[in-house]
């Protein structure tokens, strides 16, 4: 174990400081001085939700396969150490070697939500690297960012070097020996980045150059030298049963959010939910291989001394082995082991509930169902494939089956959405409540029903039909919200009835970020520099510094937020090639409009673009 960068006497003043002292078990350890490259990886939140995350544990594993790769990790510091750091002027360092960041040769950060966008900064600060890379010298890491957000990487564009966009598995290697190239050579920041722009799924920010209209909107956007692509591809892993994967997951001392083995069961969906940025950018669909995920499962058990383990997916339902890969876990590690198994984002059917009832302690769990709307006609609208005979049904065989809890996710504020539609919620909540109690008191699985109703306010994100729509603003937001509350306290079944929302401000902040442009990045160093950081933190949410931010910079949010698109203007991430076509989205925006589904990938092939990967779903059943 290497010197700890802190000293007892810090260690003992701040909350868990089991998070800062790395040695965990599973963790990679490299002589340093033996590498040619040297990586720091870091989630921009605290260690307990950076842990969490499957992606950096993935290409943690992939990067310290290379003899000649040091992958690090690094999470960012908990407001109480933040303030010790800065007072005593201790460099921000990694957990395995407790070396400082500024001496790394890259510094990767995942972009997961758009409230840890002042946590990046905290992360450059910290880490005592100039927050612009325009001030950085031969002297200071390379800054990557990747993961969703990264698909309109323009807000961030003034502080990162580099944007991977894509799956981490397929260019990082490239990235590496272009590197090491490039440092045999003795040339300057600016050749490294050239020479890397060349590279397919990687964005220079400082190689692009973007001019405004009089109105605000953009008039160009394109690369300053003649040998950076103008659009850049995302990356896509073709056949995950041939790829890197964890069999030895850095296993954390302390109780983190997802404290579990996470088994990745396929990537994308098939369901084109019109709301969804993940169901776009992650197609097309693609499964992997139930063998590998028996193996698998079997290695990270037994490497990690989990009791748990959790299948991965945006849409587990969706995957075509589900049945003989929990027959499987059951088999030999819920029944023989005690290993419990969690199946979330499942389609509420009586395959699923008939799975989960071997796998939970069915009076003590909830289920969860999303409907997302609360009328059919704007289940229609957003595409969601699901039919309140499917809800319904589905409570009522969960009821059957020994539930007597289940979790409602609704969203408010979607397009088109009028004052019925928000009242169906309140509906839809009390026919579900009101189902249970048709069973006799005798066969019930509790004296009561307890249904919970959830409401976010819904966020146009790119690559999605609603890219264009407007947002709603706070105060509309506020009305439906009161409005549904009312309509709630209504219902006959109300005393079995809770309803949560979530946070108006959150919401209108995380709008901004979501499309904006380069020009929201001084708002952010503005937010930053009035003590913004851990924005998705509600204790440490402070949006009057936003608001003071955007007015000090001279920026109307409702620029970014409810202002109406056209098909021609051209978008800050226009330039980004994620598979699915602008055109694509544009009709499925339309669809929209007309209350028209469009089936799922499997029933018809909707002309997405992503056939252009050659792989997954749009190649099923095909030689």
């Amino acid at each position: 174990m290497q010197k700890l960068a802190l000293s007892d006497d810090i260690l003992m003043k701040v909350e868990k400081p089991a998070r800062y002292l790395g040695n965990e078990y599973n963790v990679v350890i490299k002589e340093p001085t033996s590498v040619d490259v040297h990586f720091a990886m870091c989630f921009p939140d605290v260690y307990e939700i950076g842990m969490s995350y499957l992606g950096i544990q993935i290409l943690y594993d992939m990067l310290n396969r290379r003899d000649d790769v040091y992958c690090e990790r690094l999470y960012s510091p908990w407001m109480d150490l933040d303030a010790i750091l800065r007072e005593r002027n201790i460099p921000l360092f990694s957990l395995e070697t407790q070396s400082p960041i500024k001496d790394f040769d890259f510094l990767a950060m995942t972009l997961q939500y758009e409230m840890c966008y002042t946590n990046v900064l905290q992360i450059l600060d910290l880490s005592q690297i100039p927050l612009k890379s325009e001030e950085r010298t031969l002297e200071h890491p390379f800054v990557i960012g990747g993961g969703p957000c990264a698909y309109n990487p323009e807000p961030l564009a003034d502080f990162f070097d580099i944007f991977y966009i894509g799956e981490g598995e397929t260019v990082y290697y490239d990235l590496m020996d272009c590197y090491k190239e490039w440092k045999t050579t003795g040339g300057s920041r600016k050749d490294f980045l050239l020479k890397a722009a060349q590279i397919e799924g990687i964005y220079v920010p400082s190689l692009y150059a973007v001019t405004y209209r009089e109105d605000g909107q953009i008039e160009s956007f394109a690369p300053t030298d003649a040998s950076v692509p103008k659009k850049v591809k995302k990356q896509v892993v073709t056949e995950l049963g041939h790829t890197f994967y964890p069999e030895k997951p850095v296993v954390p001392f302390i109780k983190v959010t997802q404290d579990r083995v996470v088994l990745e069961i396929q990537r994308g969906c098939i369901r084109g939910c019109r709301f969804c940025q993940a169901g776009n950018v992650y197609r097309p669909n693609r499964e992997r291989d139930l063998e590998f995920l028996k193996k698998y499962a079997h290695d990270m058990l037994i490497s990690t001394g989990h009791e748990e383990i959790s299948l991965s997916s945006l849409s587990s339902s969706d995957y075509s082995c589900l049945e003989e890969l929990t027959t499987y876990l059951i088999h030999e590690f819920g029944k023989k082991r005690g290993v419990n198994i969690s199946l979330p984002s499942l389609r509420i059917d009586a395959f699923s509930l008939d799975v989960m009832s071997q796998v939970q302690d069915v009076r003590k769990s909830s289920l969860t169902f999303a409907p997302e709307a609360g009328s059919q006609r704007m289940r229609d609208v957003i595409n969601k494939g699901l039919t309140e005979e499917d809800i319904l049904s589905g409570a009522m065989d969960a009821f059957n089956g020994g539930w007597n809890r289940v979790k409602l996710y609704f969203m408010l504020g979607l397009p088109g959405e009028n004052y019925d539609d928000i009242e169906g919620i309140a509906t839809l909540s009390n026919e579900i409540a009101a189902q249970y109690y048709t069973i006799p008191k005798e066969e019930r699985p509790g004296a009561r029903v307890d249904v919970v109703s959830s409401t976010s306010f819904f966020v146009p994100k790119p690559f999605t039909p609603f890219q264009w729509v407007p947002q709603n603003t706070t105060e509309e937001f506020k009305e439906k919200q009161r409005f549904l509350n009312q309509k709630m306290r209504e219902q006959l079944n109300r005393k079995s009835m809770r309803y949560n929302w979530h946070d108006f401000d959150v919401t209108a902040l995380e709008g901004f970020l979501a499309r904006g442009d380069r020009r929201i990045g001084e708002v952010i160093y503005h937010a930053y520099k009035k003590g913004c950081m851990f924005d998705s933190w509600s204790e440490f949410f402070h949006y009057d510094r936003w608001i003071e931010s955007m007015e000090e910079c001279g920026i109307d949010p409702a620029f970014y937020t409810n202002r109406q698109r056209t098909f021609d203007e051209i978008l800050p991430w226009d330039f980004i090639d994620a598979g699915v076509t602008k055109e694509f989205l544009w009709r499925e925006f339309e669809q929209s409009q007309k209350e028209l589904v469009t089936p799922n990938c499997r029933m018809q092939c909707s002309g997405c673009g992503c056939r252009v990967y050659e792989g997954g779903v749009c190649f099923e059943g095909t030689n």
